[in-house]
């Protein structure tokens, strides 16, 4: 892989669920070598779940990667709970899938809320990270959670994509857009 270059699409040679608490189940999957050196992928969002593209950002014949959906997320059960789902416990989470796993250490990625998440578990797990790397950054600072939520941040830069994401709720341009995306989210009327 060279330049901007992904590695090619892979399916999940594994997949499963690991009941983290008694409110959540984490989705898995595995791409990749199966003995090969561990490395697990943290989403963004908090919410969206692992995509595709995932997959690609590691060498297959060299790499065990792992893509877990966060609590709430893609296909972690329930969709979208809030409850008992902080950092710490994704941080947990992480732990209990590496145990479950049999695997010493791993490469942790994450971009996004994802490298926030890689970052935490880092500082938490030190013994369980054998490198790190973070794209994306985002800190959960109020300043980051402003630059993407309100007007002169992500909008200058993404007009057209701030243009829907802003455009789908009524609190436009406002700090009360974070809370209308959770009402939205977690209304049981899907």
């Amino acid at each position: 892989m060279t330049g901007d270059r992904l590695f090619p699409e892979i399916e999940p040679h594994a997949t499963g669920r690991l009941e983290v608490s008694d409110l959540h189940t984490m989705f898995y999957e595995e791409v990749g070598k199966p003995r090969g050196r561990p490395a697990l992928f943290l989403h963004g969002g908090p919410g969206v779940g692992i995509l595709q593209g995932y997959r690609r950002f590691f060498d297959p014949d060299h790499y065990r990667v792992i893509l877990p959906d966060q609590r709430g997320a893609g296909r972690s059960t329930p969709h979208a709970e809030i409850r008992q789902n902080t950092t710490w416990d994704l941080v947990a989470d992480l732990e209990k899938l590496r145990r479950r796993l049999g695997i010493e250490n791993w490469v942790v990625m994450g971009g996004s809320w994802g490298s926030l998440l890689a970052l935490c578990y880092a500082i938490a797990h030190p013994q369980s990270v054998a490198g790190i790397i973070v794209r994306g950054v985002f800190l959960g600072r109020p300043s980051d959670i402003a630059w993407l939520h309100q007007p002169g941040g992500a909008s200058e830069i993404f007009p057209d994509e701030w243009e829907r994401y802003a455009g789908a709720v009524a609190e436009r341009g406002s700090p009360a857009i974070v809370s209308a995306y959770l009402k939205h989210l977690t209304n049981p009327d899907e």
